[in-house]
């Protein structure tokens, strides 16, 4: 049965915050990639993380929670390519909801409410708190040969302000849908 598919992007290298900040402890100690995955994962029963070819601690971190990895041969070369990996490892799903791993406060609900907008008819759709949007973006299954061709750094952005009509926006209670970690200073504030 086809389904809509979370995948996490796990393969960046963390260049401005110093060190790899998917492997970086939070507040209660979990590393930041983990908790990600799993927010994710409590919304899609199948989600993948996609990681680079040498990342076999945070393989063995998210295997030993029971999470599905992708390694992505090209993923230095940049996002596209690992959201192109991403897909092409799920051809039977009906759409994919993309998150990103150095957004960790996303809380599940947060994912829930896109993933019901794309089981509702949603071609493309993504939370918004205050007025701003904010990730996971779902991208249905007609998007699927236009996120196949990515590459670079580009994500699926282009995809979204080609499609903008097609947008559903999905607002949110949660802060946690703007915030990203570049920097140690930004973790655990609000």
């Amino acid at each position: 049965m086809s389904q809509i598919v979370g995948i996490l992007l796990a393969a960046g290298v963390s260049r401005r915050f110093g060190s790899d900040k998917r492997l970086q402890p939070l507040a209660d100690g979990t590393p930041m990639a983990l908790v990600a995955a799993r927010n994710l994962a409590a919304a899609c029963r199948r989600s993948i993380v996609v990681i680079r070819p040498d990342d076999t601690a945070l393989a063995q971190l998210l295997s030993e929670a029971g999470l599905e990895t992708v390694v992505c041969p090209d993923a230095r070369q940049g996002m596209g390519h690992s959201l192109a990996a991403g897909v092409a490892a799920s051809a039977d799903a009906t759409g994919w909801l993309v998150a990103l791993a150095d957004m960790p406060y996303i809380q599940p609900a947060s994912y829930r409410a896109v993933l019901n907008a794309m089981q509702g008819g949603a071609t493309l759709a993504r939370p918004v708190y205050d007025g701003l949007p904010g990730h996971p973006v779902g991208f249905s299954v007609e998007h699927r040969g236009a996120l196949l061709a990515l590459t670079g750094d580009q994500g699926g952005k282009a995809i979204l302000e080609a499609q903008r009509t097609a947008l559903v926006t999905c607002p949110v209670v949660d802060p946690g849908v703007l915030k990203d970690v570049d920097r140690p200073a930004q973790i655990g504030l609000p």
